[in-house]
C-alpha cells in the first residue's frame, strides 16, 4: 500500500497528515510508528488522518496518533496544521473550522496575511480538574500544587486535562529539569490510568512562561499545544502568571489566553515542510 501524505511543523511539533476522507488508508499502530520513525520512516512527533465527521456541525475530523502508534485525544500544533492543511489543498475556504477530535469539537480561526495563512488560533475548550475525569488517580475535587511521590520523592504537582492528561511541575531553573529521567517516570506512574503528559514551567513574569514538555507517547518534543494550554491554566490557578501569558517554548512561542467564559484559545503558526509518499508492507 502507497501512502500519500504532507508533512506540517508547528512549532517544531511535526506531523505525517493523511487525506483519508476515502477511508483507503487503514493503518495499523505498527505501520503508524514506522511511518514517525525518525531512522526508518518520515519522521514525526504524530501522525494525522483528515476524515468526514460524525458530528452533523463538524466539517471534519481530526484522527490523531502519537508516533508510537497509539490514538490519542487531541493535538494542539496538530489541529492548527490539520486546519493549515484543509487551507492549502483547498479542501476548505472557510476562515472558521470546527473540527471534530476525539476530545470534542473545537472552533479554528484562520490566521491570514493577504491572500496567505500563517497560523490559526483555536479554541481549545474549557480545562478539567477533576481527577476522575482528566482521568487520574487522586483523592478530592482537584490536584493544584499537590504532592505526588515518584520514585520515594514527593513533588508537587498540577493536573490538567486539555482533553488529553497533563501534570504541570514548575521548576526554577529550565535548563536543568530532569525531563528526560522525571518525565517518562510520571507519565507512567500510578496517577495517570491512561498515562500523562507532562510540563516542566519556569515562570518569566506574570504573562510569560517558559516550558519543556515531556508528551506521552513520544518523550521530548520541541513544542505541545495542549501542554502550553495546561501550562498556562496550572499557572494562573497557583497565581504564578495572569490568565493570558506568551508561552515559549523549544520550538517557539504560542499565545494562550484563559478566557473570562472558561475556555482557552491557543494561537501560533503552521507551516507545510514537504509532501512524498512510502509504500508500506
Amino acid at each position: 500500500m502507497r501512502v500519500r501524505f504532507i508533512k506540517y511543523e508547528g512549532l517544531g511539533n511535526d506531523f505525517i497528515i493523511v487525506n483519508n476522507m476515502d477511508g483507503m488508508a487503514a493503518l495499523e499502530p505498527p505501520q503508524i510508528a514506522f511511518l514517525c520513525n525518525r531512522h526508518f520512516g518520515v519522521g514525526a512527533d504524530g501522525l494525522i488522518f483528515i476524515r468526514p465527521p460524525q458530528e452533523k456541525d463538524a466539517d471534519f475530523f481530526m484522527e490523531y496518533y502519537n508516533s508510537d502508534g497509539t490514538a490519542a485525544e487531541m493535538c494542539g500544533n496538530g489541529i492548527r496544521c490539520f486546519s493549515r492543511f484543509l487551507w492549502d489543498e483547498k479542501l476548505s475556504d472557510k476562515s472558521r473550522l470546527k473540527i471534530e477530535t476525539r476530545a470534542g469539537l473545537k472552533v479554528v480561526d484562520m490566521l491570514v496575511d493577504g491572500e496567505k495563512v500563517t497560523g490559526a488560533s483555536v479554541d481549545m475548550g474549557e480545562p478539567v480538574l477533576v481527577p476522575s475525569v482528566i482521568p487520574a488517580n487522586y483523592e478530592g475535587e482537584n490536584v493544584i500544587n499537590k504532592p505526588i511521590v515518584i520514585d520515594g520523592a514527593q513533588i508537587n504537582a498540577t493536573f490538567v486535562s486539555m482533553g488529553n492528561p497533563h501534570c504541570v511541575i514548575f521548576v526554577d531553573d529550565l535548563k536543568t529539569a530532569p525531563v528526560q529521567t522525571l518525565g517518562p517516570k510520571i507519565e507512567t506512574s500510578q496517577y495517570f490510568p491512561q498515562k500523562t503528559n507532562v510540563e516542566f514551567v519556569e515562570v518569566l513574569g506574570r504573562n510569560q512562561i517558559s516550558i519543556r514538555v515531556w508528551e506521552r507517547g513520544c518523550g521530548e518534543t520541541l513544542a505541545c499545544g495542549t501542554g502550553a494550554c495546561a501550562a498556562l491554566v496550572a499557572s494562573s490557578l497557583n497565581n504564578k502568571t495572569d490568565r493570558s501569558a506568551v508561552v515559549n517554548l523549544l520550538g517557539g512561542r504560542l499565545v494562550i489566553r484563559w478566557e473570562d467564559d472558561n475556555h482557552v484559545t491557543m494561537a501560533g503558526a503552521a507551516n507545510r515542510v514537504f509532501t512524498g509518499s512510502i509504500e508500506l508492507q
